[in-house]
């Protein structure tokens, strides 16, 4: 099954937005929060992907924005965040996915196409060229490397709440944690790969590959929870 490799392009490294209902446009002081915001992170993410996460720091960053530091602290704790804000969105978008497949989807299927919106958002994104660096600088960077596998912890629960109620199994039952689990081991193998390989390999190939090889297990076979 070919993976869905056409993701809507931004005019900027944007955060995936949380599917909702229709809501009223937001206002003008919104919008401004909104493009100030996308501003620090673009120059933030430029300046840290060139330099380094050590050699950059948030006076470099302001100044090249030209901003204050107040007006950074207003949208950012931190670089840290700068860089991990960016994906905060990811989560919510794997869970929505999942939980619209259709209930008789394969499991593993179901989760492939969950993760591969995260896949989507890194390698399908209109300047894959920079996100590859940013997937670069958090696998190189300790302190951002810890914030995203933290983050992807809570995503992995939730992920793994999603598929127990559609299996209507226990929330604390196996088979749904070790799936989502399994599934987050086959999108970080595949960003991993693209990032050493600096964006040659296809992160939806390999994506693809290991769903193939965790197949026997994301199809439950004796686990005794769910039926192959």
């Amino acid at each position: 099954m070919v993976p869905d490799r056409s993701p809507s392009p931004s005019p900027s490294l944007r955060s995936p937005a949380p599917r909702s209902s229709p809501a009223s446009p937001p206002s003008l002081a919104a919008r401004k929060r909104q493009m100030v915001s996308e501003e620090l992170r673009e120059t933030a993410l430029q300046l840290l992907a060139a330099r380094g996460y050590d050699e950059t720091t948030v006076d470099d960053i302001v100044a090249a924005a030209g901003m204050s530091r107040r007006t950074f602290h207003r949208y950012y704790a931190s670089k840290e965040d700068v860089v991990i804000q960016l994906l905060a969105d990811l989560g919510a978008e794997m869970r929505a996915e999942l939980g619209g497949r259709p209930e008789s989807e394969p499991p593993a299927e179901s989760l492939r196409r969950a993760v591969t919106v995260a896949i989507n958002f890194c390698a399908g994104h209109h300047d894959a060229a920079k996100t590859l660096a940013v997937v670069r600088l958090i696998l190189r960077t300790p302190v951002l490397h810890a914030r995203s596998l933290e983050r992807q912890a809570g995503w992995q629960a939730d992920l793994a709440a999603v598929l127990a109620a559609r299996l209507n199994l226990p929330v604390d039952a196996l088979y749904p944690e070790v799936a989502a689990r399994l599934a987050f081991v086959a999108l970080n193998t595949a960003l991993e790969r693209w990032a050493l390989t600096d964006g040659e390999a296809d992160p939806l190939e390999l994506t693809d590959r290991a769903f193939e090889m965790l197949a026997p297990a994301l199809a439950g076979q004796g686990l005794g929870e769910v039926g192959g």
